[in-house]
């Protein structure tokens, strides 16, 4: 459906020229008639006007076209809108009760602004600086909206903590989570992305140095044994 609603552009071209080309056998064939019968202008006349008519539908039959061409160019979900399909349930780390839960669960807030509340607090180590973490995360913008997810790409994370390898507030954030914890990290402006994050399909975006969200559990810490 897609690659045909990219042809409409161009059928509305091949249709105002084939209205020209019309126009012109018209003009030809009435002048031979004017020579060869005394009643053809009143036939000129009618003959017109129905021509003019027709180009002036097939002028708004393209424009609709037209239209609906450059929806579809817009985003590939504007039709499972249209159809009154429900928007694609993205994974999460919290559910609806999890949600609630949370509600209860104290605001911890550090020296650097970075606030969080734990979901689960972890039963195994700590990162220790510079030690590689497997992390799954779900990013999102404060109304909810998911930018990013380690869920969908069906694996975890793996990256060095303490060594700028993410954003500080991340980093910030799992030092101080134990393995098998799970916690919901209030990042600020200031600690999220400084350059912020362009929209894409499915994907809101991130204004530069504005706050966004991030749940994350603590996997595993490859190399260290538990404790």
């Amino acid at each position: 459906m897609a690659s045909a609603s990219l042809l409409l552009p161009l059928s509305s071209t091949f249709g105002k020229n084939n209205c020209a080309n019309r126009h012109r056998e018209y003009k030809i064939n009435v002048s031979v008639g004017i020579q060869s019968l005394p009643s053809e202008p009143r036939l000129q006349s009618v003959k017109t006007m129905e021509h003019q008519d027709e180009c002036a539908f097939m002028k708004r039959r393209n424009l609709i076209n037209l239209g609906f061409g450059l929806l579809g160019l817009l985003s590939g979900s504007t039709f499972a809108e249209a159809a009154g399909l429900p928007p694609e349930e993205k994974p999460r780390l919290c559910d609806d009760a999890c949600e609630k839960e949370l509600e209860n669960v104290p605001m911890v807030t550090t020296e650097s602004g970075l606030q969080y509340k734990d979901i689960k607090v972890g039963g195994g180590p700590s990162p220790p600086v510079g030690f590689q973490v497997a992390a799954n995360y779900v990013a999102m913008v404060p109304s909810g909206q998911i930018f990013d997810s380690s869920l969908e790409k069906g694996q975890p994370y793996i990256f060095r903590v303490g060594s700028d390898q993410v954003i500080k507030g991340l980093d910030e954030g799992i030092l101080t989570m134990k393995v098998g914890g799970k916690r919901r990290l209030y990042i600020p402006g200031p600690l999220a992305f400084p350059k912020g994050l362009t929209s894409a399909p499915g994907r809101p975006r991130v204004a530069a140095n504005s706050p966004v969200v991030f749940d994350v559990s603590l996997e595993y810490i490859p190399g260290l044994e538990d404790e």
